[in-house]
Order: structure tokens, then C-alpha cells, then sequence
């Protein structure tokens, strides 16, 4: 299972990097020759694009490596890690973008080619599928890292309307409208800041060991008191490596119990949790005495 995943979530980045790579290009030769500041800050994004599909790429790679004696609980955390690496990367392009449009309002601009705004219908067409793809790649896997991914080809197919849009306001406005296209450029930057810190916020909370929605807590809560023998589940905390989760659980029995039926409880409990919640990979029960009523 661990496998056909990795594969997924790969073949997905990589189809990815494949595009971005050939959209890169295209963006900075049209944007050189076609005078179009928006389409060369596009160009920005997709390389940012590229370098993030090669950290998402990484950080799958290790995260689906063995736990081992320095990682017992293996490495799940490096999909999270390469999510919030890719939403800086974000966050830095759009600073990037919206400074050198905001500096060049200053110099004497040229209008933009109208041939930039086929090779732009292309670039959305083509980002936009790849976005619905990835994203439904990263649903399937249960993947932050593979998401992020994904809203960089969106934040790219955003970059790419708004570059359409401003050229067509430059080209339709005529003189004195060329600067249309810079602020084309800003608009598309303020969105890719937003989806920037959209997508680093859920990547922190993961790397922060952030408990999951109370209802999977609640779930594996109500499971364990069906077992026999179990009094109480006094407390549960819930944390997730990766895709998966790791539950420490606290679970009331006889206090005259012996121990080996104590502990027998303990892997039914264990068992129970892990047979009926897949992506659970491992529980910690600690047993203790019955609290007296009061």
C-alpha cells in the first residue's frame, strides 16, 4: 500500500515538473520578446514551481523511508516539512513578483504583444488540468506535501489569467494603458501570497504534532470501550506522521485485574483500533487502575 502510494504521489510530480519546466521557458522567451512584464513574473512562478515539485519530490522519497533506530517513528514528517518549504517558496515569489512590477511603473514601458495572449490560453489550459489532476492525486494519498503541489499549479494558472487580463487592457486601452500589465502582476502576487499562507498554516500545525479533527479522536475513543474489560478511556491524544497516525491512549480496568489479562486487554484495545482505523499504523496503551467513584 505504502508503495503504490509513493508512486502515485510521484508520478504526479513528476508530470508536473515535466510541464513546468516547458512552461518556464516558453514564459520567459514570450514575456522577452512579447514585452510583457506579467509574463515574465509568471515565468518566476513556474521556476519556483520547479524547484518546489523537487523538494515535494524528496521529501515523499524520505518520508516513505523505514522507521530505523534514530527515527522510530519513521520519517513521516518530512512530506509536512517539504509542504512548508514549498508555501515559503510561495510566499517569496510573490514578493518577488510584486516588487520588480511595482519598480518598473517607473520606466517607460512598450504594450505587450497580442501574440503573448495565445501562448497564455495555453499556459492556463494546461495548469489548470494539471492543478484538478495533482490535487485529486493528493486527495487519493492523503498527501499535504502533494497538495501544496498542487495549488502551485493553480497559483501558476492564476498568474497566467491575470497576465491575460492586463495585456488585454493594455492592447484594448492603448497608450497609457501599458502599465496594466504590472499591475496585472501585483494582483496575481497578492494571490499567490494568500494561497501561500493558506497551504503553510495546515504544514506548521502538522510539524507542531497538532491533534486531528475530534471526530477521528472520538472514533478510536469509542472503539476501545468495546472491548470487554475496559472501563474507561481516560485520555487519547492523537498525532500524525505523514499520512498516518500514532495514538497514545490511557484505558481504565480492574484494579484487582491481573497483569496478564491487563495486558491482554491492552493489545485487544490495540488491535481493535488498528483493524477498524487503517491509518492509524500504531497505539501506545497505558493501562491503569480504575478511579473509585466519588
Amino acid at each position: 500500500m505504502s508503495s503504490a502510494r509513493l508512486q502515485r504521489s510521484l508520478r504526479a510530480t513528476f508530470l508536473g515538473l515535466a510541464a513546468n519546466v516547458a512552461l518556464t521557458i516558453a514564459k520567459f522567451l514570450a514575456g522577452i520578446f512579447g514585452h510583457s512584464q506579467a509574463l515574465i513574473a509568471d515565468a518566476v512562478e513556474s521556476l519556483a514551481d520547479i524547484f518546489s515539485s523537487i523538494i515535494v519530490w524528496r521529501g515523499l522519497v524520505v518520508a516513505e523511508t523505514p522507521p530505523d533506530e534514530d527515527h522510530p517513528y519513521g520519517h513521516g514528517k518530512a512530506e509536512p516539512l517539504s509542504a512548508a518549504i514549498v508555501s515559503v517558496m510561495l510566499l517569496l515569489a510573490a514578493a518577488w513578483i510584486a516588487f520588480n512590477a511595482l519598480h518598473a511603473l517607473n520606466e517607460p514601458r512598450v504594450a505587450p504583444s497580442p501574440w503573448t495572449l495565445i501562448i497564455l490560453i495555453v499556459i492556463i489550459v494546461v495548469k489548470e488540468t494539471l492543478f484538478r489532476f495533482v490535487l485529486h492525486e493528493s486527495e487519493t494519498v492523503e498527501s499535504s506535501a502533494v497538495e501544496t503541489d498542487a495549488w502551485h499549479h493553480r497559483s501558476d494558472a492564476i498568474t497566467s489569467a491575470a497576465a491575460f487580463l492586463g495585456i488585454s487592457i493594455s492592447l484594448i486601452g492603448g497608450k497609457g494603458y501599458e502599465a496594466a500589465d504590472n499591475w496585472a502582476a501585483v494582483a496575481a502576487a497578492a494571490v499567490i501570497a494568500f494561497n501561500g499562507w493558506r497551504l503553510l498554516r495546515p504544514a506548521f500545525n502538522e510539524l507542531m504534532d497538532r491533534s486531528p479533527d475530534r471526530e477521528l479522536i472520538e472514533k478510536i475513543r469509542a472503539i476501545a470501550a468495546t472491548i470487554p474489560g475496559v472501563d474507561k478511556v481516560e485520555k487519547c491524544f492523537v498525532r500524525k506522521m505523514g499520512y498516518q497516525f500514532f495514538v497514545d491512549m490511557h484505558v481504565e480496568v480492574d484494579p484487582h485485574m491481573t497483569v496478564e489479562n491487563s495486558h491482554r486487554i491492552g493489545h485487544e484495545v490495540k488491535n481493535k483500533v488498528r483493524a477498524e482505523t487503517p491509518s492509524v499504523r500504531d497505539v501506545l496503551i497505558h493501562i491503569e487502575p480504575r478511579k473509585a467513584a466519588k
